[in-house]
């Protein structure tokens, strides 16, 4: 009986083993490897999105921090059929040209958003889109004649009502389309009038008018606040994360949504990856989890459209948020296609008008 009972423990013990280590192998396989921003974005990313949702599934993200060439990068995996990335941030401009070139699976959707609760135009076909961004106009409010209040595009043309120094950033893209709002054209009609050579004529015959009246044209968006908490400048263009920062050093400002640049960023999957499924599962979480999404914007103000997302979030903060409905109505959606066709060329003309 005891020589039984040993073998039996035997038996009992080897399989515990083969089943533990086929176990260990299964976890240890449930993980993903996301490409996305390092810094401080990865950070909170880290805290906000990555470590609960490995809570929630039992899924590990695998962070590689997103470098300047990935998108070559990626290219050379899928052609290679070695793809390294189940996931990964993907920005406006680089997402027409992973389109172009066929570096993304296409979005499941009745596995993301089976009830289509994302608003149409962030369920591309091969990204969603997961956070925004926008340039708008910041007025400092102390500085306006008394009595008055910048609205528009049309308004930071009109030197005449509303004097003082202006600063714009010194690159075409988001000024040719402010250029053609002040002008007149309706939003919905920028980048068609914009692709004819008459339009950015017209472009460039607005910002003729506005140009002298530019005292910095800035490069970066800490320069652009610098400007106007010093008060170098009354009125610019900036993001609208950065009016936080002014804020809460007691500069009074504000924010002219009304014709704002919306500028989206992406999430996608690349092609031949051999986790799909659960690729897939963690877009859904990162697009359309409220709860986490309003944790994150109290870190960085660059939400996405997570369904019920301002439900219960502080009015002031919603108010301050690009995808606030409200805010987002009055703005135009920045075209990363159209300036990935005609930058180039665009930019050549831009530059030589600088100099002149």
């Amino acid at each position: 009986m005891t020589r039984m009972l040993k073998r039996i423990a035997k038996v009992a013990m080897a399989t515990l083993v083969v089943a533990g280590s086929a176990n260990l192998a299964f976890a240890e396989d449930k993980e993903i490897t996301f490409s996305g921003s390092g810094g401080v974005v990865g950070k909170v990313s880290k805290e906000v999105w990555w470590g609960p949702y490995t809570e929630a599934t039992g899924i590990k993200i695998n962070h590689v921090a997103a470098e300047a060439k990935r998108m070559p990068q990626l290219e050379a995996m899928v052609k290679s059929g070695n793809v390294l990335w189940d996931a990964m941030e993907v920005s406006a401009s680089d997402y027409p040209l992973g389109v172009k070139k066929g570096l993304f699976e296409p979005i499941d959707y009745s596995q993301v958003d089976p009830d289509n609760q994302l608003p149409a135009d962030t369920r591309e076909e091969f990204g969603v889109a997961y956070a925004a961004y926008s340039q708008v106009l910041i007025v400092r409010t102390d500085k306006l004649p008394e009595g008055k209040k910048m609205q528009s595009w049309a308004d930071f043309w009109d030197v005449e009502n509303f004097p003082g120094p202006r600063a714009l950033r010194g690159r075409a893209e988001d000024n040719l389309e402010f250029a053609l709002l002040a002008d007149g054209v309706p939003a919905e009609d920028i980048y068609k009038v914009l692709s004819t050579k008459e339009g950015l004529d017209r472009a460039f015959a607005k910002m003729d008018e506005i140009k002298p009246h530019i005292t910095t044209w800035w490069t970066s968006g800490a320069q652009s606040v610098q400007l106007l908490s010093d008060g170098e400048v009354y009125f610019c263009p900036s993001y609208n994360g950065r009016i936080t920062t002014l804020v809460s050093s007691g500069i009074p400002a504000e924010i002219v949504w009304n014709g704002g640049a919306m500028h989206k960023s992406y999430i996608a999957i690349p092609k031949g990856t051999k986790k799909l499924k659960e690729a897939t599962e963690y877009v859904k979480f990162r697009t359309t989890s409220a709860d986490r999404m309003r944790e994150y914007v109290t870190h960085l103000p660059y939400p996405g459209w997570a369904p019920g997302l301002f439900d219960g979030m502080d009015p002031k903060m919603a108010a301050n948020m690009p995808t606030y409905p409200q805010n987002q109505a009055v703005q135009f959606s920045a075209s990363a296609e159209f300036w990935a066709e005609n930058l180039e060329a665009i930019q050549e003309r831009w530059t030589e008008w600088l100099l002149q």
